[in-house]
């Protein structure tokens, strides 16, 4: 996708997320999300990949609400929603490519506001290493369908501290743009690494003895 539909603009959880159920339709396995995000972690710098490894949902509206759909439970499990394998994939990648990635936590909040220094403090004494406007809705419909997810942060500004931050949409804009092509490596190598892993699969139960497919 190109872009992507935000609660924000008036959009409600349905047509937020009625992407990913096309998705599911015609049999997408994984789904790779990424977002612009505030960073609240003092570890965090302008500019740097976080890698997501869970989620804080703090949309007014669940995306699941109303009748369910037969791709999921009810309530789903929500403990593995970020990938481990793909973690890890991605972990060896930006080693081996020397990119700096972080790990962490990612707030989903309605916006469009970025957020005050209070609310800054807040999410990150909740748990919260990055804040963002997006991404927590499509992640919840994709697992509830069966669907791996993986997810990266961009940290295009810095909130909480002692110091305040002012932040523009271009300044956003600017440091998304700035790290995008270390976020894309990452990403275009994990895709290939998973499709040479696929060949692999499928080539070895085509040649197996007919007898052994079903084992």
């Amino acid at each position: 996708m190109k872009g992507r539909f935000h609660y924000y603009e008036g959009y409600s959880m349905k047509e937020v997320t009625f992407p990913i159920r096309v998705m599911y339709e015609l049999g997408i396995k994984t789904l790779f999300v990424s977002n612009a995000a505030g960073g609240m972690n003092e570890d965090f710098h302008v500019g740097d990949l976080m890698i997501i490894t869970d989620h804080i949902n703090f949309f007014p509206e669940h995306p699941l609400r109303g009748k369910n759909f037969p791709t999921g439970p009810r309530f789903p499990d929500m403990h593995e929603t970020y990938d481990r394998k793909l973690i890890k994939l991605a972990t060896e990648i930006a080693q081996e490519k020397k990119i700096r990635v972080k790990y962490g936590v990612y707030v989903g909040v309605q916006g469009p506001t970025f957020e005050t220094p209070a609310e800054y403090r807040m999410y990150r004494t909740i748990g919260g290493d990055t804040v963002g406007m997006s991404t927590v809705p499509e992640v919840i419909v994709a697992h509830h369908c069966g669907i791996r997810i993986f997810g990266i942060s961009v940290v295009t500004d810095l909130g909480g501290f002692d110091v305040p931050v002012e932040v523009s949409h271009e300044e956003v804009q600017m440091a998304a743009d700035n790290a995008q092509p270390f976020m894309t490596e990452i990403m275009r190598e994990m895709i290939v690494r998973s499709e040479k892993v696929e060949s692999i699969k499928k080539e070895k139960f085509n040649t197996a003895h007919p007898t052994d497919k079903w084992k």
